[in-house]
């Protein structure tokens, strides 16, 4: 019977799929860092009280990268090249989802719109990055090799959640209500279609590494079709839904350090 469980515990225990995982979600992490980093020194300054937040948000995607590539180390393993397939946040960026990284690069100061939207889209993918921890967490968080680095990346991801749930409930408070909730959806809808594409790519890749049987391949695919159509019909609403974290200025104080 497939499952989440189980389909990861084959990619952990494979080399080779191990290291297409850890690859890819190393380099999303750290394109993920560079992005912040770059918002952060742009911040305009009515906003600039947000600069350590998301000097914080990205250090932390760093640390994820870094957490990603130590697991390859430990194996003998060096990082593979990303398909452009599986590349989640270059594909999102395509669809003109987020801010271009042309427009990172430029030492022009951002607008307000663009840290709305920036904090908008961060929203959405973080939303996917926190159920995503959530479930390797539930199943492999006490796992001898990886499950530190789970423990840690899922904290951090419910932190990152919770700091964009915050701030866009600040910037709505001042008179952005409407802008929030339209770049939200945009942002939403989206990463759903993306999302569906990029689980397509990783199986297909992950199929032919672990030599997969074609009706193996072909459910899992079904499978992710149909968690797209359940998304698209109705499930992107919990993408778009803001609500105060339960712990205030979630991403204050003092970041966790990546395991050793």
């Amino acid at each position: 019977m497939l499952s989440a469980r189980s389909l990861f515990q084959e990619i952990v225990d494979h080399d080779d799929s191990f290291q297409l995982f850890c690859s890819i979600a190393a380099s999303g992490e750290s394109q993920g860092g560079w992005e912040n980093a770059r918002i952060a020194a742009l911040v305009p300054g009515t906003l600039r009280d947000l600069a350590p937040k998301i000097t914080r948000h990205g250090a932390d995607e760093d640390k994820h990268g870094r957490i990603f590539r130590a697991l390859l180390r430990k194996r003998g393993l060096p990082a593979v090249p990303v398909p452009p397939e599986t590349d989640y946040t270059m594909l999102l960026e395509r669809r003109g989802i987020g801010l271009a990284h042309d427009k990172l690069r430029r030492e022009e100061p951002l607008s307000e719109q663009d840290v709305l939207v920036y904090l908008a889209h961060s929203r959405v993918t973080e939303q996917r990055a926190a159920e995503q921890m959530a479930m390797l967490l539930r199943h492999f968080g006490d796992h001898p090799e990886i499950g530190k680095a789970v423990r840690v990346i899922s904290h951090d991801e419910d932190n990152h959640l919770a700091y964009c749930n915050e701030e866009l409930l600040r910037l709505a408070r001042h008179g952005h209500g409407r802008a929030v909730q339209r770049v939200l959806r945009a942002s939403a809808l989206a990463e759903i279609a993306v999302y569906r594409d990029v689980s397509r790519a990783v199986m297909d890749h992950m199929g032919r590494l672990l030599h997969w049987p074609a009706p193996k391949r072909a459910a899992l695919s079904a499978g992710i079709g149909a968690v797209y159509a359940y998304e698209r019909f109705s499930g992107w609403h919990r993408m778009i839904g803001l609500r105060p974290p339960g712990r205030p200025d979630p991403l204050g104080g003092r970041p966790v350090p990546a395991p050793a």
